[in-house]
């Protein structure tokens, strides 16, 4: 029977269980690290008992999945951490839309963006906070100064 193996089996059964929960972590983009850690904890678990410092039993097997996890995730988590980007990405304004330039059709003011139609697509246009004006006027020529998803940043031609 499947338990019977399982219970005579158990190194193999943590180390099973912390691949299958890498697996999953990998696979599904589950980043919160539930599964990261606790696979990690599997299978310190499942290799010290396939080494014979721990007991093949289910609480030595549960309680040292659970301890070692807890140690994996504090030394682990300020070196993770520091993989993962926590100042906010600086604007990346190198598209080739900037510096395009049109005329336009509408009024726009700092609280009232106008919009323009460009390659089939219809752009919200707003002016630049570093243009250093408030209002832009139709007819009106502009250059795009940086691009945002579906908004031109636009200041006046000289």
């Amino acid at each position: 029977m499947i338990a019977d193996y399982i219970v005579s089996h158990q190194a193999e059964f943590w180390l099973a269980l912390g691949f299958a929960m890498l697996v999953i972590e990998v696979v599904t983009g589950f980043t919160t690290g539930v599964f990261l850690f606790g696979g990690l904890g599997a299978l310190t678990t499942g290799a010290l008992m396939s080494f014979g410092v721990l007991p093949e039993t289910w609480i030595a097997g549960v309680s040292c999945t659970g301890i070692s996890s807890g140690i994996i995730t504090w030394l682990l988590w300020k070196p993770l951490k520091k993989l993962q980007n926590d100042r906010p990405a600086t604007k990346d304004n190198s598209s080739d839309l900037v510096g395009y330039e049109f005329v336009v059709d509408s009024d726009i003011t700092l609280s009232k963006p106008g919009r323009t139609h460009y390659s089939g697509i219809s752009w919200k246009v707003e002016i630049d906070k570093d243009a250093g004006i408030d209002t832009i006027s139709t007819g009106q020529r502009v250059s795009v100064s940086s691009v945002e998803v579906g908004v031109f940043k636009v200041k006046l031609l000289s």
